[in-house]
């Protein structure tokens, strides 16, 4: 039997932008993983390691932390149709990695209709960005990319990056 195109929810019927109805859905936890790497260039890595992740506007990856907080707390002002949520839970994990590479991990959790997914993409884009805002002056040529969803929980189905067989509904194939 063929499988159905999967359907865009962010168009009604006439083929127009909406926001998802969540009105009748169920409140449940709601939880999502998201990365951003960041490749600085040597010199640069060299000197934040220097300097305990300092530079003159103050300490970097602190900074970066409350940043992706804020941010995935506003994602609903951000994204249009994004639902404002309460969250719970956000927390910004932020390390670094071999090649002068930084990865910053956005976690965020809620019991709402709605998955959280946009919001942890949210908080882990705006640290990414305000590490390159925090050492910009020592170089522009700093990348950041990729961003991507890690993981999911909660909704109809369950996504996780590290298991491709946990992309589907509730164990049903």
């Amino acid at each position: 039997m063929p499988r159905s195109r999967p359907k865009l929810t962010h168009l009604d019927a006439a083929n127009r932008p909406t926001m998802v109805d969540v009105g009748a859905k169920t409140a449940t936890l709601r939880e999502a993983s998201a990365e951003a790497i960041v490749k600085l260039p040597a010199a640069v890595a060299r000197e934040l390691k220097r300097t305990g992740h300092r530079t003159r506007k103050g300490p970097v990856f602190d900074t970066a932390i409350v940043a992706g907080v804020m941010a995935a707390k506003k994602t609903h002002e951000i994204i249009p149709f994004c639902h404002p949520l309460p969250l719970e839970r956000c927390t910004v994990d932020i390390s670094d990695l071999a090649g002068s590479r930084v990865r910053i991990v956005c976690t965020v959790a809620v019991h709402h209709k709605t998955g959280v997914e946009m919001e942890a993409l949210v908080g882990a884009s705006a640290a990414a960005l305000t590490l390159y805002d925090m050492c910009k002056a020592l170089s522009h040529d700093i990348e950041i990319g990729p961003v991507r969803l890690l993981s999911k929980r909660g909704g109809k189905r369950d996504f996780n990056r590290k298991s491709p067989r946990a992309d589907r509904s509730r164990g049903k194939p």
